[in-house]
């Protein structure tokens, strides 16, 4: 089982919504976008407890964790 402190990621398929061709990370409770062409990388959501699992499909990211699972919306940029 995974937590706060291990890094989990999923990549981003281009052509599939927003954020195709980055991986989204989650490490020490951070989610961030990294986009390997330019070598730079965002934070997008912070203070995620438990981290299990990252997935994406089209602009929504699901991420898992051990109380709770929750949608990222890259389009808006906020949880939803």
């Amino acid at each position: 089982m995974m937590d706060g402190s291990k890094k989990i990621s999923c990549m981003g398929i281009v052509g599939d919504g927003c954020g195709g061709g980055r991986e989204f990370i989650i490490e020490e409770g951070e989610l961030f976008a990294y986009d390997a062409l330019s070598n730079e990388s965002i934070t997008l959501l912070k203070d995620i407890k438990n981290a299990q699992n990252i997935s994406k499909k089209s602009c929504v990211l699901t991420i898992e964790c051990r109380d709770e699972v929750f949608k990222f919306d890259l389009s808006l940029m906020k949880k939803i």
